[in-house]
């Protein structure tokens, strides 16, 4: 199984850990909020597609299953 927070600190951090481009930090309970309440469905494919200013699985070339992976992490990290 894809270590979620590896993939996190190495292809995610940049944006997530500063809030670079909107992009909701980890943790961030009130940011995270709306999005968790879309499932996790919905956060899966706006993370393999993209949304807003995060380009497709953030700009890597990620199998999705470790996209999932690290959205898994982010996700509980703002629960």
């Amino acid at each position: 199984k894809p270590d979620g927070k590896k993939i996190y600190d190495t292809a995610c951090m940049a944006c997530h850990a500063t809030g670079a481009a909107g992009a909701p930090k980890l943790g961030d309970k009130a940011a995270w909020g709306p999005r968790l309440k879309t499932g996790m469905d919905a956060l899966y494919a706006s993370s393999i597609k993209g949304k807003g200013a995060m380009p497709a699985k953030g700009g890597s070339s990620l199998p999705d299953a470790d996209v999932r992976a690290a959205v898994d992490y982010m996700a509980a990290a703002a629960k």
